[in-house]
């Protein structure tokens, strides 16, 4: 293993350097809570932190997205693609994974332009959880509790000191001009080992079903009497899918000065929870009813993304847990559906056997 040391100390005088000619966003303090918010100085960054609201995926597709502007009634048409170099600090390893699902899903098939755009030119500094950051975590079980592939650099923390692991040509330009690093020793890396062995016992696992299975508990799960229990729960409100770190539906619109003349056109953030999303032509709605769209949501999550991409659509966050106000959360659906599933498996196999 390579890696470079920074001392504590020397953090803030390295963010700092960043914020010189980057925009750079990280997890800042808001009242009780945390986001992810642009900062122009060390001082207002707090790499040891719970979890924020909204996941850093918020930097690279925002709520409000401008794609284009026009003027003098269509005739002039502008793009809005941004590429300021940006600076994502102290993502959480789940959020990484997050992140890596997306670039999948945006660079396939019709490639989004404006995402990618903002991505090439956003470069990822995450960090090493050490513990839960959430009593509604559950990322051992979702396999995010390591860093992917997809990092620029990665931070553990060895106490006075981070060990930055360089993954990237991006991410080691952020170190360059920096004097404040040194080459790590053996005992570095043995430290690095050590923190990594203590870590693993630090987080239970909370499904009473392996990762792999999910796809084909839901599989056998699609007539569940729990989907319509959890339809007469749900509220509808979309706040799962707001603060979900791979949720990635959006409706587009545009916004039309007073003269008609001007404009731009958005994409915003949407929900598969909301009644009005899958009303289609004709006033047809294929998930009518909000258990129908819970069910949606689950198998989206733990079964077609996974069967897609390859990547699960659920990295154990826990934010929609946290968030929830009846209290609906993933690991009690899943344990729930997987106690029912010798059950619903039974009937089917008599039903085949007629």
């Amino acid at each position: 293993m390579s890696f470079k040391i920074i001392p504590k100390a020397s953090i803030p005088a390295w963010i700092d350097h960043l914020c010189a000619d980057h925009r750079v966003f990280g997890p800042t303090p808001m009242q009780d809570e945390y986001i992810f918010g642009e900062i122009t100085s060390a001082a207002e960054i707090e790499l040891s932190y719970p979890t924020t609201i909204l996941p850093p995926k918020k930097v690279l597709l925002p709520q409000r997205d401008e794609l284009f502007i026009f003027k003098e009634n269509g005739k002039y048409v502008e793009s809005s693609l941004m590429d300021q170099p940006t600076v994502i600090m102290g993502i959480h390893t789940c959020d990484m994974h997050a992140i890596a699902l997306l670039d999948r899903v945006f660079s396939r098939g019709f490639a989004d332009q404006q995402y990618l755009t903002r991505r090439e030119n956003t470069t990822l500094v995450s960090i090493e959880c050490l513990e839960p950051c959430s009593e509604h975590a559950f990322c051992k079980d979702m396999g995010t509790l390591t860093v992917p592939d997809e990092f620029d650099l990665h931070l553990t923390d060895l106490g006075d000191d981070y060990a930055i692991d360089i993954g990237s040509e991006k991410g080691a330009a952020l170190l360059q001009g920096f004097e404040g690093l040194r080459d790590a020793a053996d005992a570095d890396c043995q430290r690095v080992y050590r923190v990594m062995g203590e870590k693993w016992p630090q987080f239970p696992y909370r499904l009473e079903i392996d990762l792999t299975e999910l796809p084909g508990l839901l599989s056998v799960a699609y007539r569940s009497t729990l989907w319509e229990k959890l339809g007469q729960q749900c509220l509808g409100c979309g706040v799962c899918t707001l603060v979900c770190p791979t949720c990635y539906c959006f409706d587009v619109l545009d916004e039309v000065e007073f003269s008609l003349n001007d404009g731009s056109r958005l994409r915003v953030w949407d929900s598969c929870q909301h009644n009005q999303f899958s009303v289609v032509a004709g006033g047809h709605n294929f998930r009518a009813d909000q258990g129908s769209r819970q069910r949606h949501r689950f198998f989206r999550k733990y079964k077609y993304l996974s069967e897609t991409y390859g990547f699960g659509g659920c990295v154990g966050c826990g934010r929609c847990s946290k968030v929830c106000l009846v209290n609906i959360t993933p690991i009690e659906v899943l344990n729930k559906l997987d106690k029912q599933r010798a059950p619903i498996s039974k009937r089917r196999s008599e039903v085949l056997s007629i």
